[in-house]
């Protein structure tokens, strides 16, 4: 057809009727939307995540989301990371904190793939800085790769839009604000997204042989294992979800062989995956491997089933919201005190998403079986958030896995499985949305009077409610703290330098301080006590005196640090009182701190 011809058939001239012309629109709208959608979701999920992330981005190199704590140990682990990469890579592992001890930077969870970003910029200011901006970019990709996942199967923008915030801005989540390893899933959809569309395959759809697409495939595989390094506390779950996938999947290939005979599959296609998945195992070894090291240096870090037991959540917490939520916060306050640890039971997935999920299950553009199939998901991934709180009490279940899976039974918080429901939820929620949206596509009124046609623009807009409802349950009113100052007493010292008090929280910040030059601190906080650790706490109780000098010094440290406004309730309180005179070293009070240097 002409562009004239074209042209005619959208107006329409004296002989069209209105499908036709219907037809024609739609076709010209189609192709218009597919060369600006996602420049659309690229923009739109950047917008959203500014705006339901704020205010991060109002002070980001003085203030983080959600606490001092954990924050400030990620934008430690990201600077250090892009430091040691600069520097010497060999090392990487072998982190400046918890000085003299090897393999450092795995004691805990390890935000790796975040890592290259620390090559930008330097110091503590640039560090607080650039996990900001991470965090932000964070939610953004979450909400693409959802979007992206869920059009893939078939679903309509509108539904698609709608499963990306409920998952990217899901309440539960907001109990997770410090906890970068654990809300940093964009990956996990996207990798998703992408391996169906390189298998051409869809819900809706099915599998379609001439859409493969092998480098689809492969940027898949390299998407998961690149989400496999941003921490295990979710990627090993993950990881063993693709395992689940292919072996399904080879089963359903195998099935179709012995049926049919050979189905189309593809070299290229077979070799993207077999390439793709040799990276993702080797990706998820290399990190497996790391904290299996530690384990072997430090087998303290071993943890017993009775940590799942303790921080599983119960059936009520699915529907109890953080108290951050600023739609549920307030009006879940007195059945979420009821929780043994609230920021790991508090689960509720959006009052939203359940509704639209369990319409999902009933009208949807998917096929009854997938529906069926997806339903039977959210059961199992609800059993397993349970933990221990099962009626049989999680054995089978995830206390099963944690006897069984390697690995598994260092993932203590069985609550974080509310990923995968909201994910498989969202899912069901875009499918309604989309046979909603594509039944009032079908109704336009062409050549009706306009009552009818405001009547059918009116329901078009109420389409628009279910993405409204989830946006506002995104909402959060997360606290934003200041960070602790940095002692200047610290740029004076000469390394290694130990900081008193040694213990709590504020390890989190004196490691984050050592974004400044990156100095060797037997400081640090992990979920066990590193021998060295132990001791350095224990001779530094009594400093300074002869012993706990000399104790100190076999260990190496050369400087120490106080902190008087942090010494109260801990047992260094009398530190700066205690007299240095004949003991060899040197005291100096730098902006109201005190450094001792023991040279």
């Amino acid at each position: 057809m002409s562009g004239v011809g074209a042209a005619e058939a959208v107006r329409g001239g004296p002989d069209d009727d209105g499908p036709r012309r219907a037809a024609a629109t739609r076709g010209v709208l189609t192709r218009v939307w597919a060369r600006r959608e996602w420049i659309l979701v690229v923009v739109g999920g950047l917008a959203l995540a500014v705006l339901l992330t704020w205010p991060t981005m109002k002070d980001p190199r003085h203030t983080v989301p959600g606490d001092i704590g954990d924050p400030a140990l990620f934008a430690y682990q990201i600077a250090w990371g892009g430091h040691a990469l600069l520097t010497d890579p060999a090392h990487l592992w072998d982190a400046n904190t918890f000085y003299p001890e090897p393999h450092s930077l795995a004691f805990t969870d390890t935000v790796l793939g975040y890592m290259p970003f620390g090559m930008i910029g330097s110091g503590l200011d640039d560090a607080v800085l650039r996990y900001n901006i991470l965090y932000v970019l964070l939610h953004a990709l979450a909400f693409a790769g959802a979007y992206a996942l869920t059009r893939q199967l078939g679903a309509h923008p509108l539904g698609a839009a709608v499963a990306g915030v409920a998952w990217a801005f899901a309440p539960w989540r907001l109990a997770h604000a410090g906890h970068m390893n654990v809300i940093s899933t964009g990956g996990i959809a996207l990798c998703l997204a992408m391996l169906a569309r390189g298998h051409g395959w869809s819900l809706r759809r099915g599998h379609r042989p001439d859409r493969h697409k092998p480098g689809w495939a492969l940027a898949g595989w390299l998407v998961g294992a690149w989400q496999i390094s941003l921490g295990l506390a979710i990627g090993l779950a993950f990881a063993y979800v693709m395992i689940a996938v292919c072996l399904v999947a080879a089963a359903l290939y195998g099935w179709a062989w012995w049926r049919r005979g050979r189905p189309v599959f593809g070299r290229r296609l077979l070799a993207a995956d077999l390439i793709g998945g040799l990276i993702f195992g080797g990706a998820t070894a290399y990190m497996g491997l790391a904290y299996l090291r530690v384990v072997d240096l430090n087998p303290q870090a071993d943890r017993g089933l009775n940590w799942t037991e303790m921080y599983s959540a119960p059936w009520r917490g699915l529907f109890i919201a953080p108290d951050s939520s600023w739609l549920w916060g307030d009006r879940h306050a007195a059945v979420r005190a009821d929780l043994f640890w609230p920021p790991e039971m508090a689960l509720l997935p959006g009052v939203a998403l359940i509704a639209l999920a369990a319409a999902g299950v009933f009208f949807s553009v998917f096929r009854v079986r997938h529906r069926v199939l997806l339903l039977v998901g959210v059961a199992v991934a609800v059993l397993l958030a349970l933990g221990a709180n099962t009626p049989w009490h999680g054995d089978p279940g995830y206390l099963t896995l944690s006897k069984h899976l390697p690995g598994w039974n260092a993932l203590r918080t069985s609550g974080r499985m509310m990923l995968w429901i909201s994910l498989l939820m969202a899912v069901l929620a875009a499918g309604a949305i989309s046979a909603l949206a594509l039944r009032a596509r079908d109704a336009a009124p062409w050549g009706a009077g306009p009552l009818k046609r405001s009547k059918f623009f009116a329901a078009r807009l109420a389409l628009l409610i279910p993405l409204a409802l989830v946006v506002v349950e995104g909402v959060n009113k997360t606290p934003h703290p200041e960070l602790i100052r940095y002692p200047a007493a610290m740029a004076a010292a000469q390394e290694p330098i130990l900081v008193l008090p040694s213990g709590g929280s504020l390890e989190m910040s004196i490691m984050l301080w050592t974004a400044n030059d990156f100095p060797r601190i037997p400081n640090g906080i992990v979920t066990f006590e590193p021998a060295s650790q132990q001791r350095i706490r224990e001779v530094s109780k009594t400093f300074p005196d002869a012993p706990s000098i000399a104790a100190l010094r076999a260990e190496g440290i050369r400087s120490v640090v106080v902190l008087p406004e942090w010494l109260p309730d801990t047992p260094w309180v009398g530190v700066p009182d205690r007299a240095t005179d004949g003991l060899g070293i040197t005291r100096e009070v730098i902006d109201g701190h005190i450094l001792y240097r023991l040279d």
